[in-house]
């Protein structure tokens, strides 16, 4: 009989993950965003999102927490309970922030896997470049050319300092030798893009999303892209590379359940999120937004952010050290 009761407790034991793989997810589930609505990373989650939920049966919410560098969202999802109806959606910028440095909340950057499980990659966004009309400016070139007549003379918007716009546009004014005046915004590109489209502001960087509207309005001109070739929805728009050759960049958003969330629940997610990443139609649709594809596992997802973090280094502590100066 002992022998019959522990086979048949084995057996429950191994069947359980498949259950709970099969049974998810039963009640609706949460995607938290550390940006505001209308971001790139918003926009790419609803994406995906919507389509998860046609696939589940079940709502998938998006709840944004903007603000502090994204600290207020990896709060909120670390703190969540791992059963599995709560994620996390991470942008590049909380992996890549500089942990003590002016500015930067205390549970910055995040760590693989010491603060969230990877389950899967969802998208890269190469940042856009793109300029105020009453600058006159038409190229790279161009920008190059006249922020070195006049040294700190230009400026540019981002969101936020420390992100990864901003990092990006640190790592263009070391290749190139420029100095530029950053504006920093809070709360998502809208600010940004008004100041930008008035003159106020003559540059600004930011994934496609963002400035899709200012764009194709013609209220702003993009001069270049940071993807690693011409995208093939704007081959008119080169890369920063064919100025400065190596020279790739851009935002990228990753799937991450709290730390202690069933292994078959990560796994199910992880299959699902494959299965929707590869359908036509999302790839089609991430790509109207400047969002490109490209699956990874949970393991290729911690091998990933651990050598984005060692590229960036240098550049975040670069920009530690300015703000720290007074009056930065």
């Amino acid at each position: 009989m002992r022998r019959l009761f522990l086979a048949a407790a084995a057996s429950l034991a191994l069947c359980a993950p498949v259950a709970a793989q099969s049974d998810f997810p039963t009640k609706p589930v949460k995607f938290i965003v550390d940006s505001a609505p209308g971001s790139a990373t918003d926009v790419i989650n609803r994406l995906v999102a919507d389509r998860l939920a046609q696939l589940w049966g079940q709502q998938v919410l998006t709840l944004n927490h903007p603000g502090a560098g994204g600290s207020l969202a990896v709060n909120v999802a670390s703190q969540a309970q791992p059963d599995g109806t709560t994620f996390f959606v991470g942008n590049a910028s909380v992996f890549l922030a500089l942990k003590g440095a002016p500015g930067v909340a205390p549970n910055l950057p995040v760590e693989l896997p010491r603060d969230f499980t990877p389950i899967g990659f969802i998208a890269q966004q190469p940042m856009f470049i793109a300029v105020a009309p009453q600058t006159g400016i038409t190229s790279l070139p161009g920008l190059i050319e006249a922020a070195k007549k006049r040294p700190g003379a230009l400026s540019y918007a981002t969101t936020g300092r420390g992100r990864i716009t901003h990092l990006t546009m640190e790592l263009l004014q070391n290749r190139a030798g420029i100095a530029l005046q950053m504006i920093p915004y809070s709360g998502g590109p809208t600010a940004a893009m008004s100041d930008v489209t008035t003159g106020r502001v003559d540059i600004i960087i930011e994934a496609y999303s963002g400035l899709a509207g200012g764009l194709q309005g013609g209220s702003i001109n993009g001069i270049a892209v940071t993807s690693y070739e011409r995208l093939a929805e704007f081959k008119d728009l080169a890369t920063v590379a064919e100025t400065l050759p190596g020279f790739i960049a851009g935002g990228w958003n990753i799937l991450l359940a709290p730390v202690g969330t069933p292994e078959a629940i990560v796994n199910k997610v992880g299959t699902d999120l494959t299965r929707v990443l590869g359908e036509t139609e999302v790839k089609n649709k991430l790509a109207t937004v400047g969002a490109y594809v490209h699956p990874m596992s949970p393991a290729q997802v911690q091998a990933f952010v651990a050598e984005q973090q060692q590229i960036w280094r240098p550049i975040a502590e670069k920009v530690a050290r300015e703000m720290a100066e007074p009056g930065k």
